[in-house]
C-alpha cells in the first residue's frame, strides 16, 4: 500500500514554455498511465500529492483538491516555466477541484481532459474537444474481473484461520466419531464458508449488472444465497433432522452474510457508487449483517445439542 512518486514537476519528453501541463495523483500506477499514454509527446506533469491514492477516490476523499492544487502550482514555480496559463485535469478529479477558485488563487485556467489516459492524445488532437464517449465511464466484465483479486486475496489471509476452525469445531457435539464428524459436518462448513467468499469476491463483481438490487450488499447476498444453496445440494439435499435443519440454516446465514459483506466491500473498487450512497448502504447493512452472521453461529453451534 506504498506505491507512490513523489510529488513535483516532472518533464514528459522535452517541454518547453508553450508545452501542456497535466495534472495528476502521485499514486505510481496513475502516473505510469499517464506517461505511457502521452508517450511520444512533450509536456509538463504536475503531480499532486494525494497520498498515494488514485485520482477519483482522491478527489472524493479531498486529497485531489483545490488546496493541494493551488499550493503544488505555487511550491513548483510553474508560472515561471510556462508562458500560458491552462491546466489539464482529469475529468474523475471534478468533484475535489473547483476551477474557479484555482483561477482566483493562481491565475491559471483549468480544462478537464477525458476520463480516459489513452484518449488523451485524440483530446489535444481535436482541440482540446472531448467526444461523448470520452466522458462514459464504462466498467464491462474483463475491468471488473481485473479487480477481483483486490478483495479476494486480503480476505484469503482470514479465512486461512476461519476455514481449520470450523471444520475442526464440525467434529465437535454430534454422536459419531470425532473424525467422521469433520468429515460431515465440518467440510460442510468449510466448503459454505469457500462458497460464500467465491460469491462475494468473485461472483458479485463479475455478475454486477446482472445480480438484482442497487445496494453491493444486497447483491452479495443473493450471490451467497445461490452458492450456499448448491453446497447443501452437493450435500445430500434438505436436512431431515432438527439438528442437521438448524445446522444447516446457521451456516447458510454466515455465509450469505460473509458474500454480502465481502460485495460491500467491492464499492471501492468500483465506479458504480459515491461516498454518499456507500454510507447510506452501510447505515443497514452492516447490522442486518451482523445480525445474520451472530444468528447463524448461534443456530449452528445449538445444532449441537438438539
Amino acid at each position: 500500500m506504498n506505491y507512490t512518486v513523489d510529488p513535483g514537476l516532472y518533464a514528459l519528453g522535452a517541454p518547453d514554455k508553450q508545452s501542456p501541463v497535466l495534472v495528476t495523483a502521485n499514486f505510481k500506477l496513475s502516473f505510469d498511465r499517464l506517461r505511457s499514454a502521452f508517450g511520444g509527446r512533450n509536456a509538463w506533469i504536475l503531480v499532486l500529492d494525494t497520498k498515494g491514492i488514485n485520482v477519483w477516490c482522491a478527489a472524493g476523499k479531498g486529497t485531489f483538491g483545490t488546496d493541494e492544487l493551488t499550493g503544488r502550482l505555487k511550491a513548483s514555480g510553474l508560472e515561471k516555466i510556462v508562458s500560458h496559463r491552462h491546466l489539464i485535469l482529469p475529468q474523475l478529479s471534478a468533484p475535489g477541484v473547483a476551477a474557479h477558485a484555482v483561477k482566483r488563487a493562481c491565475g491559471f485556467s483549468v480544462a478537464y481532459g477525458p476520463i480516459r489516459a489513452g484518449d488523451l492524445s485524440e483530446f489535444m488532437d481535436r482541440g482540446m474537444k472531448a467526444t461523448p464517449e470520452m466522458r462514459t465511464k464504462r466498467f464491462p466484465l474483463a475491468e471488473r474481473a481485473v479487480l477481483v483479486p483486490m478483495e479476494f486475496i486480503p480476505a484469503l489471509k482470514w479465512m486461512a484461520v476461519l476455514l481449520p476452525l470450523f471444520l475442526v469445531l464440525g467434529g465437535v457435539g454430534f454422536s459419531g466419531t470425532f473424525r467422521g464428524d469433520i468429515t460431515t459436518h465440518g467440510i460442510q462448513a468449510a466448503f459454505m464458508l469457500t462458497g460464500g467468499l467465491l460469491a462475494g469476491a468473485v461472483l458479485t463483481p463479475l455478475l454486477l449488472p446482472w445480480l438484482p438490487g442497487r445496494a453491493f450488499a444486497a447483491k452479495g447476498a443473493v450471490a451467497g444465497l445461490i452458492t450456499g444453496c448448491i453446497v447443501i445440494f452437493l450435500s445430500g439435499g434438505a436436512p431431515d433432522t432438527a439438528a442437521i435443519q438448524a445446522e444447516s440454516s446457521g451456516m447458510l446465514l454466515i455465509s450469505v452474510a460473509l458474500a454480502a459483506y465481502l460485495a460491500m466491500n467491492f464499492t471501492g473498487a468500483s465506479d458504480y457508487t459515491s461516498l454518499s450512497g456507500v454510507r447510506r448502504e452501510m447505515q443497514w447493512a452492516a447490522p442486518l449483517l451482523i445480525a445474520g452472521a451472530t444468528l447463524g453461529l448461534i443456530l449452528w453451534t445449538a445444532a449441537r445439542f438438539l
